[in-house]
């Protein structure tokens, strides 16, 4: 799968993660996902999930509600022939209020103009597994609240970057 394009439409909101930021989240995240979970929260044009994937995941979870962009995600899975990857057409929000299971890597990407961080940082340490880590994108520094931690941030233009996690109470 490595060195695939796949495609996406045009659709209000969605802007993939720069080439060169996704380089930095892969290389701070480890070169192989071997066996992780992945969630994609906001998938948009699955830029993230799919490098996940191609990554050895064990399990890709990508949520996007625009439908035109969950039928693209489809399409892309399929052509990739990506049986580890699945679509949830839905809200990221309603997702993660309503999901159970527990992620090792969670990606949230929500659109900026979006209120969707503060609220996404109460719900998701019950959806992160031990030593889960979520990486976010943002149009303005994000500072975290407890019981969070940044493990890692970066800037790329416009896109302010940063992986999180859990505090240790030791």
């Amino acid at each position: 799968m490595r060195s695939r394009v796949i495609t996406f439409p045009d659709a209000v909101g969605l802007r993939p993660t720069p080439d060169r930021v996704r380089e930095t989240l892969f290389n701070w995240l480890g070169q192989t996902l071997y066996g992780r979970t992945c969630l994609d929260l906001f998938a948009g044009s699955g830029a993230l999930g799919f490098e996940a994937a191609s990554r050895g995941a064990e399990q890709v979870v990508m949520v996007e509600k625009n439908p035109v962009v969950e039928r693209v995600l489809r399409d892309n899975i399929r052509k990739l022939g990506c049986a580890n990857v699945a679509v949830r057409g839905q809200d990221g929000l309603e997702f993660a209020r309503r999901e159970t299971q527990r992620y090792d890597v969670i990606f949230l990407d929500p659109p900026f103009n979006s209120d969707y961080l503060p609220k996404l940082l109460e719900i998701l340490p019950q959806r992160l597994s031990e030593n889960g880590v979520v990486y976010m994108e943002a149009g303005a520094g994000l500072d975290v609240p407890q019981p969070w931690q940044v493990l890692k941030s970066g800037k790329a233009g416009q896109v302010h970057y940063q992986l999180i996690g859990l505090r240790n109470n030791d």
